[in-house]
């Protein structure tokens, strides 16, 4: 039987073990994942100011940008898959046999809420407002909530230190959410056009 527990994945990963430093008592972050954590923050940083720029000339609307960045992203991704879980074994391979419970909820949950729903919104938003402002509340929101539905639902540890974050990350929400936008945003004729090309677009 394979062994996918911790220290297998752990030995398995794709960055050298120097990489990685121990974890204390309070189970502190190894370097490796404040490392992906920067890349991902650099990746969606950028890629959401490209993004912008190609709504902003209303050629295009947020549900075909989402449509073509999945059709770009999922050749992609099976293609890590393949490398790393088929490949290197990192992960379990046959997922489908895991409990059905399991692959509901990473079918709604992942694939459909977050994936569908969340990005649907977010690209949405980018049409009618600057990423400056719409990209720091709904990516520091979003850590909010996984916290206090991490604690209500998943039993997780919540400490004075998680309700100070959770407490800014709202403050700062509700300072950008009421602050003046530099820039006009999109009228309500635009944004009723933007609409009505991205339902028949």
């Amino acid at each position: 039987m394979d062994d996918y527990s911790p220290r297998s994945l752990r030995d398995a990963s794709i960055l050298p073990r120097s990489e990685v430093i121990k974890t204390g008592s309070e189970g502190a972050a190894p370097l490796v994942s404040i490392v992906f954590a920067v890349l991902a923050g650099l990746c969606w940083g950028i890629g959401e100011v490209f993004t912008k720029s190609v709504l902003h000339t209303r050629e295009i609307g947020p549900i075909t940008a989402i449509a073509v960045r999945s059709t770009v992203a999922l050749p992609v991704m099976w293609g890590v898959w393949a490398a790393l879980v088929a490949g290197r074994k990192m992960e379990p391979v046959k997922f489908w046999l895991a409990d059905s419970g399991t692959l509901l909820k990473l079918a709604l949950g992942s694939g459909l809420i977050a994936g569908a729903g969340g990005m649907l919104f977010f690209y949405l938003a980018l049409s009618f407002g600057e990423v400056s402002r719409i990209k720091p509340i709904a990516f520091s929101l979003a850590p909010a909530i996984a916290v206090m539905l991490g604690v209500l639902f998943l039993s997780e540890s919540f400490d004075w230190r998680k309700g100070v974050g959770v407490a800014l990350i709202v403050g700062g929400v509700i300072v950008l959410a009421t602050s003046k936008s530099g820039n006009e945003t999109a009228s309500p004729k635009e944004a009723d056009a933007v609409l009505e090309e991205s339902s028949i677009g």
